[in-house]
């Protein structure tokens, strides 16, 4: 595991010399201990990815020759994905197998990017038809320059290859500020693009505080792109802090997602992805489906299920075999997570959870959390809980489900499950969220665009629409000088 950071294509040392701990939150224990980068580190990042960018030849190699590079990326990311897979759980806490996953996945991010940055050579350039003689046009795509890329701890590398990748297949350079809460897998990154061929500055790995190491990144003035997944106060500081230089910004933030159960939803298929849906990564994912909306017909019987099978999730240390739900990220969520189960108490009826697991009380545990019967007023109705806590409410009508669904300020995902088809897709487009599930629960691809509505975010991830957040369009025009002009100077 690395303890440097990772500055124009070599580890290094931060400039305080200063370093912190990271923990594991399955005992609360010190396993590592990185950097902790500061303003000056982040300059000296900011500067190697600006010179890369200016004099480099990254952005001015074929998307062919990028394509290669990302290629090798995937390929070594892959063939490391069980060795990667448990600095994730000791990191972050989760199950091996999610965590085996996601490094899956995020090799296949770095492959689909290659595919992508390859068509580049022949989509770059786009003729625009003009309505004016002697005159032709062409839109062009460019890489928008440095990107500064500032990533949460829930997916730790998974979420850094969803701006890496990208961003350097499109030409651009970055700078990566982990999570200090699970900095250890993304360091891993510099060496990986390193033994690829990426050339030095190109990509530069700067772990520590948000204050510290964030802030300065999103305030530099040479960077040209902030792409920032987290909180909503935090992502509101970031666009503000954009505003002042007009950088080009993407934003996934925040979100209480609702999944909406019809009565004529078979009870195991709706408890499979209600389980699914909420308890997945231990709840702390930011599509989570953690207000469940039930049809009243089948509220008793279901609830009566997803009871008694959340009962039965095995709870532990992610490398012990069957656990589905492991510690959450740091004491400190930890302590968040209970304390919102505690106003959830005084709000609504506990029907099973709600505490720390016997034998477990060491580490950052908390069991499968369901409260009913939700006042819609409930503060743990309406705010982000970020832990294996979900709110359950029954319904009456179609109506009552949308407006209820789409009572909130945020908008990233919601589900619905129904074997009407058709009422199922009118319920889809009438949910104002920009990921939508019908008959399951945050399935997400690499093809397909990600992000929200409202509060929850600015532009999409992945798919094209993620390439397209590091590209500017250029138009060029050009006139045929054997064509008649003459608006001025004529003879």
């Amino acid at each position: 595991m690395k303890d440097q950071l990772y500055i124009d294509g070599a580890y290094v040392a931060c400039a305080s010399g200063e370093m912190f701990d990271v923990i594991d939150p399955t005992d609360r224990s010190v396993f590592h201990r990185v950097p902790a980068g500061n303003t000056e580190d982040i300059d000296l990042a900011v500067k190697a990815a600006r010179r890369a960018f200016d004099e480099g030849l990254w952005p001015r190699m074929s998307g062919a020759e990028r394509a290669a590079v990302l290629r090798r990326m995937g390929d070594e990311i892959a063939a490391r994905t069980d060795e990667i897979a448990r600095i994730e759980v000791q990191d972050n806490g989760k199950p091996l197998p999610e965590a085996v996953w996601d490094i899956e996945d995020t090799a296949g991010v770095f492959h689909f990017y290659a595919d992508l940055a390859e068509r580049f050579d022949t989509e770059a350039e786009q003729d625009v038809v003009l309505g004016m003689e002697g005159f032709t046009s062409k839109a062009v795509k460019e890489p928008v320059g440095v990107a500064g890329a500032i990533i949460p701890w829930n997916f730790p590398l998974l979420m850094a290859s969803w701006k890496v990748a990208p961003a350097l297949a499109a030409g651009c350079t970055v700078v990566l500020k982990p999570s200090e809460l699970t900095p250890v897998s993304a360091l891993e990154l510099g060496g990986i693009a390193e033994r690829a061929g990426l050339p030095a500055g190109c990509l530069n790995i700067v772990t520590g505080f948000g204050l510290d190491a964030g802030a300065p990144l999103t305030e530099h003035p040479m960077v040209d792109k902030l792409a920032f997944t987290g909180s909503v106060p935090t992502g509101s500081r970031i666009m503000a802090t954009a505003a002042r230089d007009i950088k080009t910004l993407s934003l996934e933030l925040g979100g209480k997602s609702p999944l909406v159960v019809f009565a004529d939803t078979p009870i195991d298929e709706a408890v499979e992805w209600i389980l699914f849906g909420i308890f997945w990564n231990q709840g702390e994912v930011c599509s989570a489906t953690s207000r469940v909306l039930i049809e009243e017909d089948i509220y008793e019987p279901l609830m009566a299920r997803l009871v008694e099978e959340a009962k039965k999730i095995k709870i532990g240390h992610g490398l012990e075999e069957g656990v589905l739900l492991g510690p959450l990220v740091s004491p400190l969520q930890h302590e968040k997570v209970l304390n919102w189960i505690e106003t959830g108490k005084r709000e609504a009826r506990l029907v099973t959870g709600g505490g720390v697991p016997e034998g477990l009380e060491g580490g950052c545990y908390v069991e499968p959390t369901i409260f009913a019967d939700m006042p819609e007023d409930a503060t743990i109705w309406t705010e982000e809980i970020f832990g294996p806590v979900v709110c359950v409410k029954s319904f009456r009508t179609e109506e009552e489900a949308v407006r209820l669904a789409n009572d909130t300020r945020f908008g990233l995902a919601a589900a619905v499950m129904s074997s009407d088809l058709e009422r199922a897709n009118r319920v889809a487009r009438a949910f104002r969220a920009g990921i939508v599930w019908i008959n399951c629960s945050q399935p997400t691809f690499t093809e397909a665009p990600w992000g929200g509505y409202k509060q929850s975010g600015i532009g999409r991830e992945l798919g094209e629409w993620g390439f397209n957040n590091y590209l500017e369009v250029k138009q060029i025009t050009t006139w045929d000088r054997h064509k008649p002009w003459g608006w001025y100077l004529k003879e």
